[in-house]
């Protein structure tokens, strides 16, 4: 955990920044280096489950009849440290997909011709002025598909959480 918290202290965009000033910024690298630098987040909140869920009472009384330590962790504690994770998740790819609009906008991320929000972005602010809607409806689409994964992140966690089920 000492790796993931130094690694936490670097802010993952500029992380991203000098990853992609030393490669070519395609989609594909772009795609790997968002994925590369997100998962710090992610074992933290695992890490965190796992240590309040060996001290709840389903894994003690499993303890005393006799099960061992890999049926402890696959059966009963991994299983319900999964709705975390996969909201995690989908937030996380919220988040990448902003990364990547944003490194796009500032014209590091994908670069022309190949389609981009943030590329798209970037054009239609030069004729603001006269023609708003050139980035009126991609901003747009970045808002409502960020939105959508947010939305079903908390879906995911108010399906699978045991508290919420009355």
């Amino acid at each position: 955990m000492r790796f993931v918290d130094i690694m936490l202290c670097f802010p993952s965009f500029f992380l991203i920044l000098a990853v992609i000033a030393f490669l070519e910024p395609s989609i594909w690298n772009i795609m790997i280096v968002i994925g590369l630098t997100g998962w710090m987040g992610i074992t933290r909140l695992v890490r965190a489950d796992f240590i309040s869920l060996k001290e709840r009472d389903f894994v003690q009384a499993a303890r005393g009849i006799g099960a061992g330590d890999f049926r402890i962790i696959f059966r009963h504690i991994l299983p319900n440290a999964m709705s975390s994770v996969l909201v995690a998740a989908t937030l996380g790819v919220a988040g990448a997909i902003l990364t990547e609009s944003a490194l796009s906008f500032l014209g590091i991320g994908v670069q022309p011709p190949t389609p981009s929000w943030g590329n798209i972005l970037t054009a239609g602010k030069d004729n603001i002025d006269i023609a708003w809607w050139l980035s009126l409806y991609p901003g747009l689409a970045i808002l409502i598909t960020v939105m959508g994964y947010n939305l079903l992140g908390e879906g995911i966690r108010d399906s699978l959480d045991p508290r919420l089920r009355e």
